[in-house]
């Protein structure tokens, strides 16, 4: 969901890759260059498809590890590793809501597995929503390199290009990532509530009160800057 990685990533090996075929089709056979920049666009696409899928899948069926991922606004920033962070053990849920610290299971009664289960699916959630929103962004981009070769390396060329894919991509983007922001309180309390059960859960619970109000103001500033 990062309109910086795709400007940074995906814009320059695209271009890389485009720019001197477009030279040749300014010559000659312009119709055949045409058609392997389309054919290695759908090449992109179906890749991009099976990567986000595996991921999903894997999201789903794996261990959630619980470590620095949630961390937004100015923490993510500026906070970053605390000495008590840095010793703090790995600790990860299954799938079947085992808690394990460590590599080593924690004993829990039932109530802990149902609320170790219902915060992991809220996590997965989150995290899945911020996939579809990486896939929305890529396919976004290569939507707009397929529009037409000369008009992208004229736009390439007067770097209107990367202004016109930001537009895009952001107002694409921003409400879903507005409503990550928003799921923050309630990803909060689960936290709390699962710390309050459980207490080898404490550490993991990193969550404040600030971070869905700088996650919106992060939002604000990313998406009004052009």
């Amino acid at each position: 969901m990062d309109t910086k990685r795709i400007r940074t990533t995906l814009l320059p090996l695209l271009l890389a890759a485009l720019l001197p075929l477009g030279a040749q089709a300014a010559g000659h056979g312009g119709d055949t260059i045409r058609d392997e920049i389309s054919r290695d666009l759908a090449e992109a696409r179906r890749e991009v498809a099976a990567e986000l899928a595996k991921t999903r899948t894997e999201l789903k069926t794996g261990n959630l590890s619980l470590g620095d991922d949630l961390n937004f606004g100015k923490r993510s920033k500026h906070r970053g590793k605390g000495k008590g962070e840095a010793s703090r053990p790995k600790a990860e849920i299954t799938p079947a809501g085992d808690f394990l610290v460590d590599g080593k299971p924690v004993a829990i009664d039932e109530h802990q597995r149902r609320e170790l289960l219902a915060y992991r699916a809220q996590v997965i959630d989150i995290a899945l929503a911020g996939i579809d929103i990486g896939e929305r962004s890529a396919e976004l981009a290569l939507a707009e390199v397929d529009r037409g070769l000369f008009s992208l390396m004229f736009a390439a060329m007067t770097g209107s290009l990367e202004r016109r894919l930001e537009r895009t991509i952001k107002a694409s983007i921003e409400p879903g990532v507005r409503q990550i922001c928003r799921s923050l309180p309630g990803l909060m309390e689960r936290q709390q509530k699962l710390a309050a059960s459980l207490p080898e859960f404490r550490p993991y619970a990193t969550l404040e009160a600030d971070d869905a109000e700088e996650c919106e103001e992060e939002v604000r500033r990313e998406f009004a800057s052009n």
